[in-house]
């Protein structure tokens, strides 16, 4: 039997870079033939007035995009897509990335928009199963370098925003010593940014009392890892329902150890594991901010937006 065509997306985030190779499946949802992430950080001196990938980041992404080009052709995708987000977008030499790029590979990067950006998450959002369901909610995807904040309506993104909230950008910006336990103080200068940034983007939590708050990103997965592993379970074999409470909890025995130690918690990737606090405070700020008792994890995201909308292209 002949295998429906395949598309490939690469996203370029600022913490990690990710591949997905999609191909149609029952009722038009896109199906993962592959997916693959890989922690690059590329986004170090994010924070800055005038923010610049160093020769290291850009080294280590090119080579992420290199590994994940070479497996994603094995399955001879059709189309194939690179996307890079916040640390490319806002660094002053993001351009001289995209020229290394496309000489190693011969493939162009796209720089997205944060609306843009946010608008393929909440397409990608759409693909998921698991939210068939819903109708009106909030969709939160915390990266590296962004926060990207929608509300659905009868499952269509009424407003979308994308904020400079990402947990590399607000350790850089207000953890002095990362190898250290997380400072009170951090937190609560994380959770006043949080609050003026949504307040100035116009963003409001307008839907009825009680509505679902979905998660996306790295953090609630890193988060559903680190919960499983205490637990003796897979990612796979925990509660997509993340509460709060879990995460508060997380925030005071991470947030008490030195980096050292951090590294060395069962699930926590060590790449992750300077940032982790710092996103950590971060959910917890909108949660505070939107009374959000617990969020809905789920895997779809930005790659399943691009992908979800290629395949359709391919017709």
């Amino acid at each position: 039997m002949k295998r429906a065509p395949a598309v490939a997306v690469v996203d370029i985030g600022s913490n990690s870079i990710k591949l997905l190779v999609a191909a149609r499946g029952p009722r038009g949802r896109p199906v993962a033939l592959l997916s693959r992430t890989i922690e690059a950080r590329i986004s170090a001196g994010i924070n800055r007035a005038r923010p610049r990938l160093n020769r290291r980041g850009m080294a280590r992404g090119l080579a992420a995009v290199r590994e994940l080009l070479a497996g994603a052709a094995a399955l001879k995708p059709r189309r194939t897509i690179l996307v890079a987000t916040s640390a490319v977008r806002d660094a002053g030499n993001g351009r001289e990335f995209r020229r290394r790029v496309k000489a190693k590979t011969g493939r162009t990067i796209r720089i997205l928009t944060g609306e843009e950006e946010a608008t393929l998450i909440g397409r990608g959002l759409t693909c998921d199963p698991a939210l068939a369901g819903l109708k009106d909610f909030y969709v939160f995807d915390l990266g590296g370098g962004s926060l990207e904040c929608l509300v659905f309506r009868r499952r269509r993104a009424v407003l979308a925003v994308s904020l400079p909230l990402g947990c590399v950008r607000l350790t850089e910006k207000f953890v002095p010593n990362p190898t250290r336990p997380f400072p009170r103080k951090a937190a609560r200068g994380i959770a006043r940014a949080v609050r003026e940034s949504l307040l100035q983007s116009g963003f409001a939590f307008s839907l009825p009392a009680r509505a679902v708050a979905v998660g996306t990103g790295g953090t609630l997965t890193t988060v559903r890892a680190v919960l499983g592993a205490r637990a003796g379970r897979t990612l796979e074999q925990t509660s997509r329902r993340v509460t709060t409470a879990q995460l508060r909890g997380l925030l005071t025995r991470t947030g008490a150890l030195t980096l050292a130690r951090r590294k060395k918690v069962a699930g926590l990737p060590p790449a992750r594991a300077d940032v982790f606090p710092a996103a950590l405070a971060t959910v917890i700020a909108v949660a505070r901010l939107g009374r959000i008792a617990a969020f809905r994890h789920s895997l779809y995201n930005l790659r399943w937006g691009l992908a979800a909308d290629a395949l359709v292209r391919l017709g």
